[in-house]
């Protein structure tokens, strides 16, 4: 069975993608930008926008029938990497006592310049 996760995100369509898939007890979560409302989320703020990705990445866990501590493995692309413990502060947050594997890259750029931080997801609900 192949479950497809909407979060609204105006580029779902645009792009062809699903904000999560869940096949079987496996659930991925495509890079999820800061947006709240169709708007970046705190403009300038790494720690803000992370804080925003990774409630959408939460939910859309739950939505697929999973919770926060599936998560098995998260993915975060900073545009400066010097931002890094911003980042960590807020995935720390959340994850601080389900430690999933992680990654944190600095990459060139991200489809809308104000966003600082992308971040992927992989979730592993048991049985």
């Amino acid at each position: 069975m192949r479950q497809l996760v909407s979060s609204g995100s105006p580029f779902e369509g645009e792009i062809g993608f699903s904000r999560a898939v869940r096949v079987g007890n496996r659930i991925e979560v495509s890079g999820t930008a800061p947006i709240r409302d169709g708007k970046t989320a705190g403009v300038g703020d790494c720690y803000e926008q992370t804080k925003a990705a990774l409630e959408i990445i939460v939910k859309a866990v739950e939505d697929a029938g999973g919770k926060a501590e599936h998560i098995i493995r998260t993915r975060i692309f900073l545009t400066d990497i010097s931002l890094w413990k911003d980042a960590a502060r807020a995935h720390g947050e959340i994850f601080g006592q389900i430690r999933p594997a992680s990654t944190f890259a600095e990459i060139k750029g991200l489809i809308n310049p104000e966003w600082l931080v992308e971040i992927e997801a992989s979730a592993q609900v048991e049985d």
